[in-house]
């Protein structure tokens, strides 16, 4: 019983440095959720919106800690989960419902369940796996965006290359390919030219591609990694590239 109270006694209050990322990491996850709820009720447009919209929270919550210094082990787990539901669950869910439901009996299940069981193993994998540099595997957010561009595009495209696309995004993500981790991209360290290219070929993108552009953008991620091409490499200043390329090589 005095154990008890004196545990009762050192507990501390949660200070809000460590309550704001979780706050954050909230909103990917309710993104999510009500993705999948549009999903249920035939909005699949909507649907795809609200996956694009988690990976705002996704990119936010990372940086809230850093700037408060509230980072921690339960923040990274909480963050895992709200990607599984966000860029795993939600994409193959929006899939089946939109272009696999009621083909080749239960293929299409199996197809979705591989992808999302993917996509729980590539966030395994990050956590417990740091490698500096390039993400080993297509990252969990661009392989879900990707999947959930298709729905934005407005294509009508065959159940079977649909599970085909699924399965090979799923396959990128648990692969060993490095693909470009802009996180470490900062204003002192990126060379202004080559962002300023990069910008323009966004904003040409989507005005000549219109609701399309996304799954153009995502497909040419996915294709620098196959080629072996570095974008957060590329837009890095020189000196800063060797300075990245010289701590690289003294871990």
């Amino acid at each position: 019983m005095k154990l008890l109270k004196r545990h009762k006694r050192e507990r501390k209050p949660l200070e809000f440095k460590q309550i704001a990322p979780n706050m954050v990491t909230s909103g990917n996850l309710l993104c999510g959720l009500f993705s999948l709820m549009l999903v249920m009720g035939g909005r699949y447009v909507p649907a795809a919106w609200l996956i694009f919209f988690a990976v705002i929270f996704d990119g936010l919550d990372g940086k809230v800690a850093r700037m408060l210094g509230g980072g921690s082990q339960f923040g990274l787990e909480f963050d895992s989960l709200a990607d599984l539901v966000s860029f795993g669950v939600a994409p193959s869910l929006l899939l089946y419902h939109a272009f696999l439901r009621g083909w080749a009996g239960v293929l299409g299940p199996v197809v979705v369940c591989f992808f999302t069981l993917c996509v729980a193993l590539r966030l395994a994998r990050f956590n417990v796996v740091h490698i500096p540099g390039p993400f080993q595997g297509l990252p969990c957010p661009a392989g879900g965006l990707f999947i959930a561009s298709f729905i934005l595009a407005g294509l009508t495209i065959p159940p079977a290359a649909m599970a085909v696309v699924l399965v090979v995004v799923g396959l990128l993500m648990i692969s060993s390919i490095p693909y470009a981790n802009l996180k470490k991209l900062t204003k002192h360290s990126a060379d202004k030219g080559k962002c300023v290219i990069l910008f323009s070929f966004f904003v040409l993108s989507f005005a000549f591609l219109g609701s399309s552009a996304p799954l153009f953008l995502f497909a040419m991620y996915i294709l620098s990694g196959l080629i072996r091409f570095d974008w957060g490499q590329w837009l890095l200043r020189p000196e800063a590239r060797e300075v990245a390329s010289a701590e690289a090589k003294a871990r």
